[in-house]
């Protein structure tokens, strides 16, 4: 065969081997690839059971926030941030200077509510908040603020007090052997001063968190109990908050442990969400009519009144938030990046004061703009406020002044009674801390029945009387809130 002939049987055999070793190439890379793939999920599955760096070994005893801390660093130094005092336009606090005394060594402290509004003073004359009140603080100080309130050297606090401003779920468990009810029921029926002996912290980690899995959890017997009452009224019997509730409802749930309306029930001081009718306004104060509590009698007039206490998760489930599927953590803890990791923002604080985190995840408007609106709603809410705490004021002097002419005990006995219903109305709204913006229209609603009842009062009080003490005035067969017929706000 001359050269001629060969050249292009050679091509042919260099072209066979280039594309074998093309095969060759092409097949090691796909099988690098699969094995690099089959890695990275396994790598991906070894960090889901290990979703962090574990620097301490973290158990159901631990209640130390800062040894947490070395296992999840970043969410403790946001943790340690609520320490900041910084007010908004109608709530948060601002840092007042004190000398500090043996009784009480703060030397910063927030603000006097009973300063900036001395109408309080008349509102819960007889009452130990008539004698020290002010702004709340973050998170940080919320144990040293109870234990060194004045409230308690004019009164004798139980226990109970402490379930909200400590790390209440170890001394639970170790007082009740293993048991957290039990530990709860025991606390509860401590004197204040014995109780705060065994807490350490303030809310810590564990009172939120599984220590294993991190998993969210609700450590607080009273809530608890409160929600299963509340599902059991909506129809769903035997609710298990830890087990039932969706993860997205957990992260409401955690917050609703503490920022709640409740009270004392009997000798025992359990701590009680009043929550058997539901969570509305109507269906709790109808609670309380049957039970029969009152938190005090009033020192201006004898009524037998109630303390409205700080019911955040009751009027946030009124609002368009929550009928959005909207969690407290959504706005007060959002996701942050830091790096190349996505955390909730554990510096616990106003949506207010975190804008472009907080709202404009959602809503895509300037921050000005965003401000604008929720200063809007929380303005006229404070005017609406004004209105309701005059004409209260009013009904309190005039019922003063008519038991002092010796006014027909019947005409007292209407006029406390709405009293008592404007009172808790307007306290219910004063003591919720977004002024009307967890439900503005609520809000509002709540305000003017409040200023309704204090004219009924007054008009009790008028010769002939003729108030009437119901709580509602609506025409007979008109759908009340939380029945049939009726928007269900408590879902």
């Amino acid at each position: 065969m001359t050269e001629p002939e060969k050249a292009p049987e050679k091509r042919r055999l260099f072209s066979g081997i280039k594309l074998v070793v093309a095969v060759a190439v092409v097949a090691a890379l796909a099988s690098a690839g699969v094995t690099a793939l089959l890695v990275n999920i396994m790598e991906r599955k070894q960090e889901a059971k290990n979703p962090f760096y574990r620097v301490v070994e973290l158990d159901d005893t631990i209640t130390d926030p800062a040894v947490w801390g070395k296992n999840f660093p970043l969410q403790y130094d946001g943790y340690k941030r609520t320490v900041d005092q910084k007010r908004t336009r109608y709530g948060g606090s601002e840092a007042v200077a004190r000398t500090p005394t043996q009784a009480d060594p703060r030397s910063v402290v927030a603000q006097s509510r009973l300063e900036e509004d001395p109408r309080l003073v008349t509102m819960w004359s007889g009452y130990a908040f008539a004698t020290d009140f002010r702004e709340e603080r973050g998170h940080a100080h919320m144990l040293e603020d109870q234990v060194f309130t004045q409230r308690q050297q004019v009164t004798q606090q139980p226990g109970t007090c402490i379930h909200c401003h400590g790390s209440v779920y170890v001394p639970y468990k170790k007082l009740g052997d293993g048991d957290l009810i039990k530990g709860f029921e025991k606390m509860n029926q401590m004197p204040f001063a014995e109780a705060r002996k065994l807490v350490e912290h303030p809310v810590s980690c564990i009172d939120c968190h599984d220590p294993t899995t991190m998993q969210l959890r609700v450590t607080r017997p009273g809530f608890i109990e409160g929600i299963a009452a509340l599902k059991a009224s909506q129809g769903v019997p035997g609710f298990k908050v830890n087990q039932d509730a969706t993860r997205q409802e957990m992260r409401t749930y955690v917050c609703g442990q503490c920022h709640v309306e409740y009270y004392f029930k009997g000798k025992e001081k359990r701590l009680t969400y009043p929550w058997a009718k539901g969570i509305n306004i109507e269906q709790i104060m109808a609670y309380y009519d049957e039970d029969g509590h009152a938190d005090w009698t009033h020192a201006l007039t004898g009524a037998k009144v109630l303390k409205a206490q700080h019911p955040e998760f009751e009027m946030y489930n009124q609002g368009i938030h929550a009928k959005s599927g909207v969690a407290c953590a959504d706005c007060h803890m959002p996701y942050q990046r830091e790096g190349a990791m996505k955390i909730s923002d554990h510096h616990v604080r106003s949506p207010l004061l975190n804008i472009n985190r907080a709202c404009q995840t959602c809503h895509k408007w300037s921050e000005a703009e965003l401000l604008n609106r929720a200063e809007t709603i929380q303005t006229r809410t404070f005017q609406t406020r004004n209105i309701a705490m005059d004409a209260l004021v009013d009904l309190i002097h005039d019922l003063e002044s008519a038991q002092k002419a010796g006014a027909p005990e019947e005409s007292l006995a209407k006029a406390r009674d709405l009293q008592k219903r404007a009172q808790f109305y307007l306290d219910f709204v004063e003591a919720e801390n977004s002024m009307g913006f967890h439900a503005d229209q609520e809000a509002v609603r709540i305000l003017s029945n409040s200023i309704n009842f204090s004219r009924l009062g007054q008009n009790a009080l008028r010769p002939g009387g003729g108030a009437s003490t119901a709580p509602d005035q609506r025409p007979a067969g008109a759908p009340t809130p939380g029945s049939a017929g009726a928007p269900q706000g408590s879902k």
